[in-house]
């Protein structure tokens, strides 16, 4: 049961250390990012006060650089000036380079001032036994807290630094300080462990807020049963294309395909409401299958739904368009049994820049409603676009952005087809100024 226990802390153990994958790559910006300015500061330390060593070393002591010691030490912060001036180069050289190569860059000079430490600490012992540990101890602590790492790049580091303690400093020791030295090892090395891990949950959490706040902005725009745009999107997606059509940023038009499931009452009657989603679900995968490059797919509302395309298509084009819903949707079934799902279908072409899209909604509506009309499974569409009048007219300058009338009536400026029968002759289209 003990060694039952063991293990299993070893492996939560082991697990809180590493870095998903997920995450891998943030982290690394992470440490970067935080890596940058601590070793801003660690040079501007460095500078301040090895500079203040060197003042010492030359004109404050009575032997200057005579004495072999002296030259020595002075060699020394020279040494790690040096590494604070190579680091700026580096950053600056690399500025521009991946994430990962800055990354290994400050780990090497992390790995080098730590090692320029070590040996001035064992300078100091080799000159006097009781000189103590105060400097590794120091740079141990302050880059344990200062410096970021991933967990197995921390135990790479602080377990060759602690290596090189053993083969350099050791024996130059006693065994209460080589004690206090191993324990600062392990206590700096848990410092850098725990730094990494709760960057690593902060992480965690942020992509957690992201994919959070994602499924918050797709609910706020798609039809929850169906996975559709909601009416709202799809509005707001064809203002959009009649505002770029009215400004002259597009002269494509689009195109509103309204439709409207016949006898869906019926069915939910019939089969029970479970079914009647179901149908719903599928009449969506059909419609994704349909209109494959449609500009918006979406639910308008109960059993009617909405397509929406960034360019004027053509009567054939949208009769086309049509045949092959048709034949998605009479392949849904329910339990094994067919549900010979019909749809009546309105749509609009249009390339009438003064268009609103209340006015471009009416007119889909009212096609779908003659389609309704006409009979189950039928379709009709109606064109709207500008007439030569409009066109040539000396009054009116090209791009001008007049808004449309608040009601008119239609007339040549529009064609209907109908893929029924009975559909009603095309009116006559004339706007009716107030």
């Amino acid at each position: 049961m003990i060694h039952k226990n063991i293990n299993l802390l070893k492996n939560q153990l082991l697990f809180s250390l590493l870095i998903p994958d997920y995450i891998r790559q943030e982290f690394l910006h992470e440490s970067v990012r935080k890596n940058n300015f601590s070793l801003r500061i660690i040079c501007v330390i460095i500078f301040g006060v090895e500079i203040f060593n060197l003042v010492r070393v030359v004109f404050l002591s009575q032997s200057g650089l005579r004495t072999r010691n002296n030259r020595i030490y002075f060699s020394m912060y020279c040494i790690l000036i040096l590494l604070a001036v190579l680091w700026l180069v580096l950053r600056h050289l690399l500025q521009h380079a991946s994430v990962r190569r800055q990354w290994a860059a400050q780990y090497a000079v992390t790995g080098l001032i730590l090692l320029w430490h070590m040996g001035l600490n064992a300078y100091d012992l080799y000159r006097d036994p009781a000189a103590g540990t105060t400097v590794l101890t120091t740079a141990l602590l302050g880059l344990a807290m200062l410096i970021q790492t991933p967990p197995r790049y921390s135990v790479a580091l602080f377990g060759i630094g602690y290596l090189l303690f053993w083969a350099i400093m050791a024996p130059l020791m006693d065994a209460g300080d080589r004690v206090n030295l191993t324990i600062t090892f392990v206590v700096a090395l848990a410092v850098s462990l725990a730094h990494a891990h709760y960057s690593s949950i902060m992480l965690k959490q942020q992509k957690q807020i992201v994919e959070i706040n994602a499924k918050l902005q797709e609910l706020v725009h798609l039809d929850p049963l169906t996975g559709l745009l909601n009416k709202t999107t799809i509005e707001c997606r064809a203002e959009k294309l009649l505002h770029r059509l009215q400004h002259g940023g597009s002269r494509d038009g689009l195109t509103l395909f309204l439709l409207d499931l016949d006898a869906f009452k019926g069915i939910n009657d019939q089969f029970g409401h479970p079914c009647g989603d179901y149908v719903l679900v599928q009449t969506a995968e059909s419609m994704r299958r349909a209109f494959p490059d449609a500009a918006g797919l979406g639910r308008t509302g109960g059993d009617e739904f909405a397509v929406l395309y960034d360019r004027a298509l053509t009567e054939k084009q949208a009769m086309s368009l049509r045949r092959v819903l048709v034949e998605h949707l009479e392949q849904i079934q329910w339990q094994g049994q067919p549900m010979a799902v019909q749809c009546s279908l309105g749509v609009c072409i249009c390339t009438l820049p003064q268009l609103s899209y209340r006015q471009l909604y009416t007119e889909t509506d009212r096609m779908l409603y003659q389609a309704k009309q006409t009979g189950k499974g039928q379709c009709c569409v109606r064109r709207l676009a500008p007439s030569e009048e409009e066109n040539q007219s000396p009054g009116k300058e090209a791009g001008s952005t007049d808004r449309a009338p608040e009601h008119f009536v239609f007339s040549s400026l529009a064609t209907d087809t109908c893929s029924g029968n009975g559909a009603r002759p095309p009116q006559a289209l004339r706007r009716r100024k107030q």
